[in-house]
């Protein structure tokens, strides 16, 4: 009888370590499973996330590097900031009447405001480019070719808008933005044929084309980074979006 009840409990040591061993198995197997997933090759979720993370801090890098300094929006025909769009007539009013220099002046001080701001874009990248998940790289992955931009912008507007618009306030006087702006609409609403004077938030409106212009050159990036091997700097670079 003792001999039997011990043969009893030996099997069901055995029943309980071959499960244990079963379940270690299975999970190790799901785990692999998840690491590959189809359509990425070779390529592991953590490489994938890294390559991601790192062409992001590339393009994002380059972009703003590119837009702070002079002429980086002003010489850009595709973001340079031009008058508000309420503002329109007045310009065209005012250079109707010889002020093309003073037309001028305004849109080349707005266009450097956006440059002077956009130096300080990069920790904000830095912030949302580290926060990134497996699922949200491997949907950039097999997204299309400004996927990774449209992540950042839905993880980044709020706070470079709020970075952004003291930075651009300051510059505006800085540049002498708000000096020209003054002088424009006070130009303008001397003329005899004004009647209907135009308001609009100057500082708002130059953030708002600011990382409108900001955006664009960042998917420009990671359109090359995709699209173009070469710019694909490091070996990384190379394995994550040679895999796609």
């Amino acid at each position: 009888m003792i001999l039997f009840c011990l043969s009893i409990g030996f099997c069901k040591i055995q029943a309980q370590t071959l499960n244990g061993i079963l379940k270690k198995a299975d999970k190790v197997l799901k785990n692999t499973q998840a690491i590959t997933q189809p359509g990425t090759g070779n390529v592991s979720n953590v490489e994938i996330v890294n390559g991601l993370k790192e062409a992001l801090t590339l393009g994002s890098k380059n972009a703003a590097e590119s837009l702070h300094k002079p002429n980086g929006f002003l010489g850009n025909a595709l973001i340079k900031i031009a008058m508000p769009p309420e503002a329109k007539k007045v310009e065209s009013t005012l250079r109707s009447f010889g002020f093309n220099a003073l037309c001028d002046k305004l849109i080349v001080s707005l266009n450097q405001a956006a440059e002077d701001a956009s130096g300080k874009a990069a920790p904000i990248f830095a912030n949302a480019i580290t926060s990134m998940s497996i699922t949200d790289a491997l949907g950039i992955l097999r997204g299309n070719n400004h996927a990774a931009t449209e992540f950042l912008q839905r993880a980044t507007t709020a706070s470079l808008t709020t970075a952004f618009r003291p930075i651009i306030d300051q510059s505006l006087g800085k540049v002498n933005a708000t000096k020209y702006w003054s002088e424009v609409f006070s130009t303008y609403n001397k003329l005899p044929i004004t009647r209907n004077k135009v308001n609009t938030d100057l500082t708002g409106y130059v953030t708002e084309r600011a990382l409108y212009g900001l955006f664009i050159s960042v998917g420009n990036e990671e359109e090359n980074i995709r699209k173009n091997p070469s710019a694909r700097v490091s070996s990384l670079l190379q394995k994550v979006f040679g895999s796609r």
